[in-house]
């Protein structure tokens, strides 16, 4: 199951930021069916595969603190058994998921408030926490019309889309990434999610720059959703990662290379709103 988890982190099968915490977390619960003759084996074990999975993507700052959760929660307690240290583990996955859950849904309902009724939107990539807030907007009466970016080159808004499309009251238009700035004008806010604010950056899927950029200069405010979990102070250190060319084109590079990194970095500035399970804040 950690194995697993790795190599579908590594290959980004899963999007959501929030998710991977999730299944992570999760899938150290196979440490519990493993035999240990010392408790201190056993948190070696956890140490070593909790670092596999962090190592498993370092861009993702809900990755990286729901596992130093983890192992914290049971190293720095004596514990007079290996089950003992396995109940603890338990305990702090239950505790983790349940956090990462909860913020998210606490996040969406914030957001609700934004997306006033009859108002056009856009919005990058697929963020889970996006997607649960225009849901819950629609519950309330809200009628809302959505642009979705590709979000090239791995076209992960098109799952976005079709999210969407089942949403009563929303009618969602799929656009590609170029596209923007041509349909930015018609938008009254763009609603992205995050996959974290570190200092005065924040990180998201590549193209969300661009876009806040072009917003900023139409006058068209940005709000950023997720978990307060993924606002990073000291400890972290955001990696990009760099995906394979042939998610660009499926043919032979020759005489030329091909970029194809997974993130950019947009300034805080550019940022009317940031939304998390703590309410609103205003990036300073």
């Amino acid at each position: 199951m950690i194995d697993e988890a790795v190599a579908e982190i590594e290959a980004m099968q899963t999007h959501s930021s929030s998710a991977v915490a999730v299944m992570a977390a999760e899938a150290l619960r196979e440490l519990l069916g493993r035999e240990y003759a010392t408790v201190e084996e056993y948190r070696r074990a956890l140490e070593r595969n909790s670092d596999a999975l962090r190592r498993a993507n370092t861009s993702h700052a809900s990755l990286f603190t729901t596992q130093r959760e983890i192992v914290d929660r049971v190293t720095t307690d004596d514990h007079d058994s290996v089950a003992a240290a396995k109940a603890a583990t338990a305990d702090a996955v239950d505790a983790v998921v349940e956090k990462v859950e909860r913020a998210k849904h606490e996040a969406a309902r914030e957001a609700v408030d934004l997306l006033e009724d009859g108002a056009t939107v856009l919005t990058h990539d697929f963020s889970t926490t996006v997607m649960e807030a225009v849901e819950l907007a629609g519950r309330a009466g809200h009628h809302l019309e959505v642009y979705v970016t590709e979000a090239r080159p791995r076209h992960i808004g098109r799952k976005a889309a079709r999210t969407l499309s089942a949403i009563d009251r929303v009618e969602p238009t799929l656009i590609t990434d170029g596209a923007a700035g041509h349909y930015l004008d018609d938008c009254d806010r763009v609603v992205v999610g995050m996959d974290c604010i570190v200092d005065d950056v924040l990180y998201n899927r590549v193209g969300t720059f661009p876009i806040a950029a072009t917003a900023a200069e139409l006058a068209v405010p940005v709000s950023v959703l997720g978990s307060s979990a993924k606002l990073i102070g000291d400890g972290f250190a955001f990696e990009n990662e760099f995906r394979p060319a042939s998610e660009v084109m499926l043919e032979p590079a020759e005489g030329f290379d091909v970029g194809n990194p997974a993130y950019d970095a947009t300034p805080t500035h550019l940022v009317e709103s940031v939304v998390t399970d703590d309410g609103v804040h205003r990036p300073t």
